[in-house]
C-alpha cells in the first residue's frame, strides 16, 4: 500500500521529562506511544506505583537557603535550559551544599549487579545532572524500593553520565523523526506493559514477516460492560460509586462505576450532570440514540490526543489511491465472511452461489475504482441476501424477501438495522478511543453526521456479528410478533424485543473467537480494538495493508 507522508514536522517540546527517558531506556517504542502519542493505560503495576508514590507527591517542595545547612524535601520540581530536561524529584536530601535525589521505585531490588536495572539508573542520573545545572553538588543518588524496604546508593561515574546524554540524545531524535520504534521481538519486558493492547508487539512483528510466536499478552475480553437504558422516564444518577437507573423515583438498577465501560441512552432518559461529569473523568462515553435505534452523538471526556494519526487519517482519505485500497480491504473481507456465514447456516445454498461470492472477492481485489468496488459490493449484498430466506427457520413464521430500511417494512429488517446501529456505536466509540475520527472514511463518502470510517470498518463484522444476532434471535424462537409494532410507516421494535436484541448482542460481543492470524482466543468486542490499532499501523507506514478479521 502506498504509504502516507507526514504533513506535518513533529514539534518536540524544549523539555523532556525525566520519566519519559526512563521508558526510553526501557523500550523506545513504549516511550514513543506513551509521549509522542499521548496514549496511556492503566495497569496493576502503574497503580501500585501511584500508591508507593501517594506520600511525596502530595507534598510539594522546595529548596530555600534558609534550609540549605541541612535538609530533606519531597516532590520538588526542576528544569534544565542546558540539559534540556524537567523533573520532579521524589525526595531531595542534603547538607552543606550537597545533594542527594532520592526516587522511589514499587519493586524489590533486582538481582543485578549494580542492584537497578540501567532504566532507572539512568532516570536518577539524569536528576543528578539537573541539580548540577542548578549549580548543586550532586555526585551520587538513591533508588528506595519499596517491595525490599531499601535505599539502593547509585554513583554518578563518567560511564553512567555519558550513557544518561546520549539516551536523551536518542530520544530527542526519535521524538523528532516522529517514526515509532520496531516492536520488540519476543521481549520478557512486554506481558507487564500497560500498553502492550496498544503496542501490539508479536502481531506487527508476525504481520511483517517476522517468524515470532504470538502471545495474548492481554485479557480475552475485559471485566467492563456497556449498560443500555432502553425506554421513556427513565433517570440516570451517580451515587457514590454506584450508577443508579429509575423510573418514576422506582430504582430498576445499581451498579458499580468501576465495572461501566459506557452508557447507552435509547429514548429521552435523564442524566444528571454530576454523573456526566463523573463518567467523563472516568473515560466512560455516554452515547444517545433515538427511540428507534438510530445513534444521534456522544458525550466523552479529553478524546485521544494522537494528533498525528488523525492527521495521517485525513491525508488517506483524500488520496483516492489509498482509499480505494482499504475500500477493497473492508469489501474483500465483508464477502469473505458472508460466504462463511452463508455456508454455516444455509445447509440449501448450492456450490454456485458459493463460487459466485469466491469470484466477486477476486474481481473486488481487482477493482481499480471505487465506481467498480461498488457494484461489486452490491452485487455480493444481493446474493448474500437472497439466501437469507433459506437460513431463518420456518418454525416461527417469519420470513425474508429482500433488504429494506428507513423505514423496515418487515420484523427481521427491523432488527437487522437495529442491530447496524448498536455495531456502528460499538465500532464509533473504539475508534474514537483509539485516537481516529470517525466521520471520516475511505469507502463511505463523508456526509453530515454519518461516522463513515464506523461504517467502513463495520464491514466486516456485519455477517459475523450482527447478522449472527438477528439469526439467533429468530431461529431461536426468541422473537414473536408480539415483538413488533406494525403501522403505515414500517415495523418497528418494541421494549421487550430491544431488551432482547442488546442482551444477544452482548452476549455475542463477549463471545471469545480463535483469531485466524494471530492463533489466541479473543472476544469480538477486543477483535475490534486490535482491527483499529491494525488499521492505525498500516497509516503510520508501519504494516504494508491492512488485514481484514475473515473467520474461516
Amino acid at each position: 500500500m502506498k504509504k502516507v507522508d507526514k504533513i506535518v514536522e513533529q514539534k518536540v517540546p524544549r523539555l523532556i521529562p525525566v520519566r519519559m527517558l526512563n521508558e526510553f531506556a526501557y523500550c523506545p517504542r513504549l516511550c514513543f506511544i506513551e509521549w509522542v502519542q499521548s496514549e496511556f493505560r492503566d495497569s496493576a503495576d502503574t497503580v501500585e506505583g501511584r500508591y508507593y508514590h501517594r506520600r511525596v507527591d502530595t507534598r510539594k517542595g522546595r529548596v530555600s537557603e534558609e534550609a540549605f545547612e541541612a535538609f530533606h524535601t519531597s516532590s520538588v520540581t526542576l528544569s534544565g535550559e542546558e540539559i534540556g530536561i524537567v523533573a520532579r524529584i521524589d525526595i531531595l536530601e542534603g547538607e552543606k551544599g550537597k545533594v542527594v535525589p532520592v526516587e522511589y521505585k514499587r519493586g524489590a531490588v533486582p538481582q543485578v549487579p549494580e542492584n537497578a536495572y540501567e532504566p532507572e539508573r539512568v532516570q536518577l542520573c539524569a536528576q543528578g545532572l539537573l541539580l548540577r545545572e542548578n549549580s548543586y553538588v550532586c555526585e551520587e543518588g538513591v533508588l528506595y524500593f519499596a517491595g525490599s524496604r531499601r535505599r539502593v546508593v547509585v554513583p554518578f561515574d563518567e560511564e553512567l553520565v555519558a550513557r544518561t546524554r546520549q539516551l536523551l540524545v536518542e530520544l530527542r531524535a526519535m521524538a523528532e523523526g516522529c517514526e515509532i520504534p520496531p516492536p520488540l521481538v519476543d521481549s520478557p519486558k512486554c506481558p507487564r506493559c500497560s500498553l502492550v493492547g496498544v503496542c501490539l508487539p508479536d502481531e506487527v512483528n508476525v504481520l511483517k514477516g517476522k517468524e515470532v510466536t504470538v502471545r495474548r499478552l492481554y485479557a480475552g475480553r475485559d471485566d467492563y460492560y456497556p449498560v443500555y437504558a432502553v425506554g421513556y422516564d427513565l433517570s440516570v444518577r451517580s451515587k457514590g460509586e454506584r450508577v443508579e437507573i429509575s423510573r418514576d423515583n422506582t430504582r430498576v438498577q445499581s451498579l458499580p462505576l468501576r465495572e461501566v465501560s459506557q452508557l447507552n441512552i435509547y429514548g429521552n432518559a435523564y442524566v444528571s450532570l454530576y454523573s456526566v461529569k463523573k463518567m467523563m473523568r472516568r473515560g466512560v462515553p455516554i452515547c444517545y440514540f433515538s427511540y428507534g435505534g438510530w445513534f444521534e452523538g456522544i458525550t466523552t471526556g479529553n478524546v485521544n490526543k494522537n494528533v498525528e494519526l488523525r492527521i495521517m487519517q485525513f491525508k488517506a482519505a483524500f488520496d483516492s489511491l489509498v482509499s480505494l485500497e482499504f475500500a477493497k480491504r473492508f469489501v474483500s473481507g465483508k464477502i469473505r465472511n458472508s460466504r462463511t456465514f452463508v455456508r454455516r447456516n444455509d445447509k440449501d445454498v448450492s456450490g454456485k452461489v458459493l463460487r459466485q461470492l469466491s469470484r466477486l472477492i477476486k474481481r473486488v481485489e481487482e477493482a481499480d475504482n471505487m465506481e467498480v468496488l461498488l457494484g461489486l459490493e452490491g452485487a455480493a449484498a444481493q446474493l448474500y441476501f437472497s439466501r437469507f430466506s433459506s437460513m431463518l427457520k420456518e418454525d416461527y413464521g417469519f420470513s425474508f424477501e429482500g433488504r429494506n430500511r428507513r423505514p423496515p417494512m418487515d420484523p427481521v429488517n427491523a432488527v437487522l438495522s437495529y442491530v447496524y446501529g448498536v455495531l456502528v456505536k460499538e465500532l464509533f466509540v473504539t475508534l474514537l478511543a483509539v485516537g481516529f475520527d470517525p466521520y471520516l472514511g475511505f469507502f463511505h463518502k463523508p456526509r453530515y453526521g454519518r461516522p463513515a470510517l464506523a461504517l467502513d470498518l463495520m464491514e466486516e463484522f456485519r455477517p459475523i456479528v450482527a447478522d449472527s444476532v438477528m439469526l439467533r434471535l429468530f431461529n431461536s424462537g426468541q422473537m414473536s410478533e408480539d415483538d413488533f409494532s406494525y403501522s403505515g410507516l414500517g415495523v418497528s421494535l418494541k421494549s421487550k424485543a430491544k431488551k432482547k436484541l442488546l442482551s444477544t448482542f452482548e452476549r455475542r460481543m463477549s463471545m471469545e473467537v480463535k483469531h485466524p492470524l494471530f492463533g489466541y482466543s479473543v472476544s469480538y468486542r477486543r477483535v475490534l480494538e486490535v482491527q483499529a490499532r491494525l488499521l492505525s499501523r498500516v497509516l503510520s507506514g508501519e504494516l504494508e495493508e491492512y488485514p481484514a478479521f475473515c473467520t474461516r
